[in-house]
């Protein structure tokens, strides 16, 4: 078996990423252990295309996006955006590079200063990087809130005085303020009501269309991530364990995490369903003593001794799609049958 390597014309690569947090304990406040938070995980993002990034709570998912944006040092691996690689750049540089790099964050309260009008988090954004004199910030700020369809008297207000979906329109004019490549987003309907929920995402969609921006959409809703992406990437622990496009993923899910997140979806007829979906048992390990060899192991239904010494690797598997990526024993077994 063979594991994948990122696409070379990507906008972005993710190659091998690593972020282990330390423990320290003792009077010295040494080393004592680490949170494997994300182990080695690689994908590639295409121009004008969006990648979902999916899996349960605590697998992994935001760590990944922060250490993209470089609001985490990551451990080890590489980061390669635009033909440079973000985790060697100098100041200079990586100044440079977040005119092309934003994020949308989950919670649209938090992420916006409680104590700024809307006007001033929206000009916030050309002051630092120096864009424009008054007249042009006011002008682009109007531009903005027009095009996520809120009222241009929404610069004078606080955040305070908006609803959820109005707050994360303004956190997602802020993300294109300086016209980005790409866009991180970190959950960003989770927070949302399910009606509003749609309208945010036919926005994210809509700008995608008009921009030409690329997305890494972070979720652990599939029926979310499904409606928005042209790939999706599945973790689980701090691993990738299958990588496909999104059509593909929904109807020949092959890895069996993937399989149970798929029949958790809410069906609006569960009468329909022939065959009885598969359940998880048991909690996520913890990442600080993650199992050896596949870390899902514990909670497979078809794991076998191998599973338990061997770590799996993303093999592609073109027998159930172009470019379908998992890294499971089991598949193997299902492709030499």
């Amino acid at each position: 078996m063979t594991e994948s390597t990122p696409n070379n014309k990507a906008l972005l690569q993710v190659e091998n990423l690593k972020m282990h947090f330390p423990i320290c304990g003792g009077v010295l406040r040494r080393k004592v252990g680490a949170v494997y938070a994300v182990d080695g995980v690689s994908f590639a993002v295409e121009n004008g295309q969006t990648l979902g990034l999916v899996g349960e709570s605590g697998c992994g998912k935001t760590t990944v996006g922060r250490c993209i944006l470089r609001l985490l040092k990551p451990t080890d691996g590489k980061v390669i955006f635009q033909e440079r690689d973000l985790l060697t750049a100098n100041g200079s540089v990586m100044r440079k590079s977040r005119r092309q790099l934003q994020m949308i964050f989950q919670d649209p309260f938090e992420s916006l200063n409680a104590r700024h009008t809307v006007g001033d988090i929206l000009a916030e954004p050309f002051v630092i990087h120096r864009m424009g004199d008054d007249r042009q910030r006011r002008q682009s700020v109007g531009e903005l809130l027009e095009r996520v369809g809120l009222a241009d008297d929404a610069r004078n207000r606080f955040p305070h005085e908006f609803s959820g979906g109005q707050r994360q329109r303004i956190g997602i004019a802020r993300s294109i303020a300086l016209k980005p490549k790409l866009v991180v987003c970190d959950e960003p309907v989770s927070a949302l009501d399910v009606s509003i929920q749609s309208q945010i995402l036919n926005l994210l969609l809509e700008l995608q269309r008009e921009m030409g921006l690329s997305y890494l959409f972070i979720a652990h809703d599939l029926a979310v991530v499904k409606h928005v992406s042209d790939r999706i990437a599945v973790m689980y622990l701090g691993r990738i364990v299958e990588y496909a496009a999104a059509e593909t993923l929904y109807e020949s899910p092959l890895h069996p995490y993937t399989q149970a997140l798929i029949a958790a979806i809410p069906d609006p007829d569960p009468e329909k369903r022939d065959t009885p979906q598969p359940v998880l048992q048991g909690d996520v390990p913890s990442p600080i003593h993650p199992p050896a060899g596949c870390h899902f192991h514990p909670r497979c239904p078809y794991a076998r001794p191998r599973c338990k010494t061997e770590t799996p690797i993303l093999t592609p598997y073109p027998k159930f799609g172009n470019d379908h990526l998992a890294a499971c024993h089991y598949v193997g077994r299902l492709e030499a049958d």
